[in-house]
Order: structure tokens, then sequence, then C-alpha cells
């Protein structure tokens, strides 16, 4: 990477909490656990999440499958403009700010979607979860849980995708189980409920600023030892973007965004396709939660000590191997090892989507860093089920567009494998 990093930040005044005076641990361990429960919410927003609720409301609302592809695709990209706002609004005025704000609205958002009665009301319902919740709740809770670790990062985001993972494996069923007690709209509304009673106050109890703030240092040391703050590099956003290794990643995360999205989105109906029931197609979300947690885990683990580039290339690999697998699940053994791809795939992808604009680019800007590539990402998550909509409609099946779709990701791999280090890495 040659472009040269933003001037190093001023020290900021020194704050004082109560709270994380009181607290007997280091602080950042309460903002691993508040971040955690943060992306977990995100669930009502996330493909996974809505994609239970899709067959019932293409259902209700007399809708093609094609058209509400479409419409999520369109609240999607459109959703995904205000990320890059949202970002800058969490670098100005800090992360338990951000956090009411967003949370409130997600709620709100949630609610919302159970009242949807036609199409222009479910445009603008997913538009509203999808740049609440897994764009905006997703951003300030992952950039929370960076700006109190540097050296143990991806430890510490390898925990909070284990809590993530678990949730995956759990929360769709939990919402097929509400959706058979209330409907889809009140099991909705509900979700509404739970984002407004559980990461609401504890995000605004719990969210603070960077730790030097409040005269700590990132990972629990003290003042007085060979700290990372000195030698971190921070970019500015336009100084990232001049970066090859800023537009690779993406590229990656584009990649991921877009494919894995189009398997959950339509999920049910890919495996209908090969004609495996409904009941065990929803058995791919355990396996999917298990490995995810245990990949998180390994994958956090090994970007404390190696190259993100080399576990980049292997996550768009595994991506290939889905989609080659996807339909050609026939039984639930099948199925088993088709979720435990995905949850490799979907493990890796949490750790370094989430570690590595910090590990190359710094904490100072990271909110408006993550937010221009979270926006990208999120575009790529609407074109992805509406790729495989369109493609299902030409081909007759999903066989050819996700061959198809799994070129770019390979191409990136191979980028990634065989681009000299020189003009990939960074010295910190």
């Amino acid at each position: 990477m040659s472009e040269n990093p933003s001037n190093p930040p001023v020290e900021p005044t020194v704050q004082h909490s109560r709270l994380i005076a009181a607290s007997p641990i280091y602080y950042g361990w309460l903002i691993l656990l508040a971040g955690s429960l943060g992306m977990l919410m995100t669930i009502p927003g996330q493909t996974v999440g809505v994609s239970v609720f899709l067959d019932k409301i293409i259902l209700d609302l007399d809708l093609s499958r094609s058209l509400v592809s479409f419409l999520y695709l369109l609240g999607t990209v459109s959703g995904s403009f205000f990320l890059p706002g949202v970002g800058r609004f969490i670098d100005r005025a800090g992360p338990r700010k951000a956090v009411i704000v967003i949370a409130s609205l997600f709620a709100l958002a949630c609610v919302y979607m159970g009242l949807v009665g036609n199409i222009i009301m479910l445009a603008f319902g997913f538009i509203a979860i999808r740049s609440l919740g897994q764009g905006a709740l997703a951003l300030v809770s992952l950039n929370v849980i960076n700006l109190w670790f540097v050296r143990r990062r991806g430890f510490a985001l390898s925990i909070s995708g284990i809590g993530l993972a678990l949730g995956i494996g759990v929360f769709p069923l939990i919402i097929e189980r509400l959706i058979s007690q209330l409907g889809w709209r009140l099991a909705y509304a509900s979700l509404g409920g739970v984002v407004a009673l559980t990461i609401l106050p504890l995000g605004a109890l719990l969210y603070r600023d960077q730790p030097e703030r409040y005269g700590l240092q990132p990972d629990g040391k003290h003042h007085g030892e060979n700290t990372v703050a000195l030698s971190e590099v921070n970019y500015t956003l336009p100084a990232a973007r001049r970066t090859l290794t800023f537009w690779i990643f993406t590229a990656g995360s584009i990649c991921v965004a877009m494919l894995i999205t189009g398997l959950i989105f339509h999920h049910y109906s890919i495996m209908a396709s090969a004609g495996i029931e409904r009941s065990v197609a929803a058995m791919v979300f355990v396996p999917f939660g298990v490995v995810t947690a245990l990949a998180n885990l390994v994958t956090g683990l090994l970007l404390d000590r190696i190259s993100p580039r080399f576990l980049m290339a292997t996550m768009l690999l595994l991506l290939c191997s889905a989609l080659f697998l996807a339909v050609r699940v026939t039984t639930a053994e099948g199925m088993l090892l088709y979720g435990g791809l995905l949850g490799l795939m979907e493990g890796m992808n949490g750790v370094l989507k989430s570690g590595v604009y910090a590990y190359y680019f710094g904490r100072s800007h990271l909110g408006s860093i993550t937010g221009f590539a979270t926006t990208l990402a999120v575009i790529g998550t609407a074109t992805g089920p509406v790729s495989f909509a369109l493609g299902l409609d030409h081909f007759g099946s999903y066989g050819p567009v996700l061959a198809l779709t799994a070129l770019p990701p390979f191409l990136v791999a191979v980028i990634l494998l065989l681009t000299p280090s020189r003009l990939l890495e960074t010295s910190p």
C-alpha cells in the first residue's frame, strides 16, 4: 500500500465515566458484550431473517417472486446510500448517541413491516429495515468493538461473531414459530419490540467512544506499556480509497454479500426446485449457525496472526463451492453438509468484513471508511436475490445462474493470491 495515511490523531481530552471507572474488568469486554448483542439484533433486517417471511409476504400481498426480489434490491440499494452519512454521524456523535437513534428507528421499522399492504409500502419497508438493521445497526455495533480492540481485534470480533452465528442458528426457527402462532405481521412487529427492549437500553447504557477518551488503552493495556496507539496507521476515507488494498478487499466483500444473500434469500425456493420439503430445508440453519460460530473463533485467532488476504481468498473459494453444491442437495444429510459449508464461509466473512478496514486503515476515521465500504457491499446484497430470480425466469432453473455467478469470486481469489505482497500489505 503506497498511499500515506492521514495526520496522526490529536490526543483527546480525557473524560470521566463512573460506569467505566467502576468496571472490575477492562471495559472493552463489556463493549464486546453490548456490541455482540447489537449485531444479534440486526437479524430482523438481515436476509436470514427476511427470508423466513418471504413466502408469507408473497402470498399475502399476491406478488411475484421476481417483483419482491426487485423491491428487495430497490430497498437495499436505496438504504445503502444512507450509510456513508451514518458512518460520518458515528464518527462525530460517537457510538452511544448513534445507537440510540439507530435502534429506535429500527424498532419502528420492524413494526412498520407488520403493516405493509401493497408494493409501495413494502418497498419503503425494505428500505427501512435494510438501511437501519443490516446497515446502520451493524455498522455502529462493529465500530464500537473495533474502537476498543487493536492487537486483540481478531479475537474480539470472533467472539462477537459466535454470538451472531448462534443467533442465526436459532433465530429463524424462533421467527418461524412466531409466524405460526401470531401470523407474519404480528411476528415482525414483535421483533421490533425485542429490539426496543434489548439493544436500545443496553446500547444507551454501555456503548462508549475510544478508550483513550477515558484514560484507557485498547486491549486493556495500561499507560506506560508499549501501546499500539503510537504505531497504528490512520487513513482518511479519501486516502483509503486511493489504495489497491481497499478495493480488492471491498470487491471480495461485495462478492460474498451478493451471492450468499442470494442463496439465503431464495433458499426455500432453491431447495424446493430440488424436491426438498420446507421442514428439511429449514435444517440448514442449524449447522449454519454452529459452524459459523466455530469459524468465527478460528478466523479471529488467525486474523491476529496471518495476513487477511489468505483468509479472504479461502473464503471466496468456499463461496464457489457453495454455489456448486446448492442445486445438488437432495437429502437431509446433504442439507447438513451444505449448511456447514455456508456456515464456514459466513463465519470467516463475519470476522473479515468486521476487522479488515480497521486492520489496514486504523480507527480515527473508521466510521467513514466502513460506511462507504458497507454501502458498496450492501448494493451487492441487493443484486444477488434479483440476479437469482431473473436467472430462474430465464433459464428455468437455478443451476446456470449459480455457475455464472461463481466466476467473480473465483477471479478475486486468484488476484488476492497472485498480487505481490508489497502492493497489499502495510506495516502498522
